[in-house]
């Protein structure tokens, strides 16, 4: 039974978990990086690439909100 207008799909969340661990731990990867990253640009600012990679650090760290709200959207009930 679904919950009428609401977006909550429990079967979609209990099949994501699995997928969110691995993304939990890319993010993981993320915060390490994005530290790295944030120093080395302190450190020398004029450099472009510290900066992507930076901005692609954030990415990996929001990315077990994207998975699951991805997958529990993919579930239909």
């Amino acid at each position: 039974m679904c919950c009428g207008d609401c977006n909550c799909r429990p079967i979609g969340f209990l099949l994501g978990l699995p997928f969110a661990l691995v993304s939990f731990l890319l993010s993981i990867v993320g915060v390490f990086v994005w530290t790295v990253g944030l120093l080395l640009t302190c450190i020398c600012p004029c450099c472009l690439c510290v900066t992507v990679i930076v901005a692609f650090a954030l990415k990996l760290i929001k990315a077990p909100f994207h998975v699951m709200r991805w997958f529990t959207s993919k579930i239909p009930c």
